[in-house]
């Protein structure tokens, strides 16, 4: 996948009944230029369509648009399965999958799945080799023996397709120092934006971490999980008592985003609506064909 340098997108949370409206609200992100969509991922709910099966689904109706899970319910998709299943969807797509991961945050809920229980520190290891592992999974070459922590594999060939970009997102210090060492994106938990105190404290501890193995911190995007609603008039005030974003008008959309990418180094922003579900149609038309393409021109201008 080729990731342009800002990063628009938006997030939806699908249950079995909402099929034809994420077939829609995809397709309209497609034609409006959009650069991901993303899906959230909990297996343990018999409500939602599972994220992966989805993801296939929105891609074979698409053009343009990537697709992932924010993020990646780990401790549920081996990592060696999660390999195939992300080079294929790559194959098949022609490049137009993220993997995004996490090291798994409800375990109560987890191990009602029948997996087995891992201390904090257990499943940040395991988080980490299992990005290791799709790696060497992806890309071609000999067959694969590794026998880690937590995962196994023996003489497995690897698929002739490069791993897709890997996406985070990682909250305690041990996951966001795994994510300077080996990840290519964050995506900060609870909504956090470029102003928040978890913000200003978390992205040092990457970038110290991608520094201590020879990484240029840069390689590591921010994409930021951004709620809020559009109106009609500008409001007095963008963000709340708390300092959270609440949204705005169009202009002042595009003010602080542009802002976000040339002040704060942000590089990609994926839409919820205000109460964090998905867009409505309205929302994710002014997202698309008014907010985006402003902002990316006004970065463009600043950047020459």
């Amino acid at each position: 996948m080729s990731v342009p340098d800002v990063v628009f997108g938006f997030g939806a949370h699908t249950g079995i009944d909402d099929v034809p409206e994420l077939l829609r609200m995809a397709r309209q992100a497609d034609r409006d230029g959009l650069d991901v969509l993303s899906l959230s991922d909990h297996p343990y709910l018999g409500t939602r369509l599972d994220a992966y099966a989805s993801i296939g689904f929105v891609l074979g109706h698409t053009r343009h648009i990537a697709a992932f899970a924010n993020v990646t319910n780990l401790p549920t998709r081996p990592a060696a399965m999660l390999a195939r299943t992300v080079t294929s969807l790559s194959a098949l797509s022609g490049g137009r999958v993220v993997l995004g991961m996490g090291a798994g945050g409800l375990w109560d809920r987890i191990s009602d799945m029948g997996v087995p229980r891992l201390s904090p520190g257990d499943a940040v290891d395991a988080f980490e080799e299992a990005i290791t592992l799709v790696r060497l999974l992806s890309g071609g070459g000999p067959p694969v023996t590794h026998r880690g922590r937590h995962y196994r594999v023996d003489r497995i060939e690897p698929a002739p397709v490069a791993a897709p970009p890997v996406w985070t997102g990682s909250v305690g210090p041990r996951s966001l120092a795994a994510t300077g060492r080996v990840a290519d994106g964050w995506i900060p938990g609870h909504a956090a934006d470029w102003l928040s105190e978890r913000y200003r404290t978390s992205r040092p501890v990457i970038d110290e971490a991608a520094t201590a193995v020879g990484r240029d911190p840069r390689e590591v995007r921010t994409v930021f999980n951004f709620p809020g609603r559009v109106t009609d008039r500008p409001l007095p005030a963008t963000r709340d008592r708390d300092g959270r974003w609440i949204g705005g008008s169009v202009d002042q959309w595009v003010e602080e985003l542009t802002g976000a990418v040339l002040e704060h180094g942000a590089s990609g922003f994926v839409l919820f609506s205000a109460d964090h579900g998905s867009p409505d149609a309205a929302l994710l038309g002014r997202w698309g064909g008014e907010i985006a393409p402003a902002v990316r021109e006004a970065v463009a201008a600043e950047k020459g």
